[in-house]
């Protein structure tokens, strides 16, 4: 039995009529799910401040849930609806982190043990009712939505710990280092048969979060906040760029896809 079946234990039924909706696991998966993240963090801040944080979660609540539309309309992966929806949701669950921290005055203390728990909870009942976690299996609407709901909790738990690391003391640099060197152990334990596949998926998923809004916040802030100083805008541009070109690339050679089934 390969690690994958571990969580993933219920016969075999026919599914839907419709391929997986998310794409394979590559070194381009994480490459630009960090990328999302950095961008996520400074666009939310960006929109904060020139528009105000009402209007600001106002649009980023309509974005999301448009680029949702969308995902759930179409029947297949599809690079560019995919990673726009990721791009959405990275926005929309920084501004669910912050509006419990800067709107309701939350400390990241309360904060990140909380989103831990919708997490848990989430993943609880994901797998309660399909008998996996598996992300190689989103192949019916009742997963997708399962599926997302992950995903939304994993960005505002992995925001609330990154703010969490970054005002105790560490900085974001130093938040950056930390989640750098954490997000090896999932894949070390995996390696060493310590932990199943879908559980150092998801466990590296999240730390990805802090990781990437770490270097984006670092690479933002000013000199005198210990940061590198070019600003939430160019941030914010130089990342979306990076992201349209590793996933043009994607759409054009379609390295994360899975191969049809002979």
């Amino acid at each position: 039995m390969t690690t994958e079946h571990l969580l993933d234990d219920r016969p075999r039924v026919p599914l839907r009529a419709m391929a997986n909706k998310v794409p394979e696991v590559t070194v381009y998966f994480w490459i630009i799910k960090v990328l999302t993240t950095g961008m996520g963090e400074t666009a939310s801040d960006l929109l904060a401040h020139v528009l105000g944080p009402v209007p600001a979660v106002a649009l980023g609540g309509v974005a999301f849930a448009a680029s949702l539309a969308v995902q759930f309309a179409v029947r297949r992966y599809i690079a560019w609806v995919y990673w726009t929806a990721v791009v959405m949701v990275s926005v929309f669950g920084t501004m669910a982190a912050d509006i419990l921290h800067v709107g309701l005055g939350v400390p990241y203390t309360l904060s990140t043990p909380f989103f831990l728990l919708a997490l848990t909870g989430v993943f609880a009942l994901w797998y309660a009712v399909e008998r996996t976690l598996s992300i190689h299996s989103i192949r019916t609407r009742r997963r997708e939505v399962f599926y997302w709901a992950a995903v939304l909790a994993t960005f505002a738990l992995g925001t609330a710990a990154g703010d969490l690391t970054a005002t105790a003391g560490l900085g974001y640099l130093g938040s950056a280092v930390l989640f750098a060197a954490a997000i090896c152990v999932p894949a070390i334990a995996h390696r060493a048969g310590a932990l199943n596949a879908v559980a150092a998926f998801w466990t590296a998923y999240v730390i990805t979060r802090p990781l990437g809004a770490s270097l984006a916040d670092w690479m933002a802030i000013t000199p005198a906040r210990s940061g590198l100083g070019l600003g939430l805008g160019p941030v914010t541009l130089a990342w979306t760029v990076a992201i349209v070109c590793f996933v043009g690339y994607l759409a054009v050679s379609r390295r994360d896809t899975a191969p049809a089934a002979g």
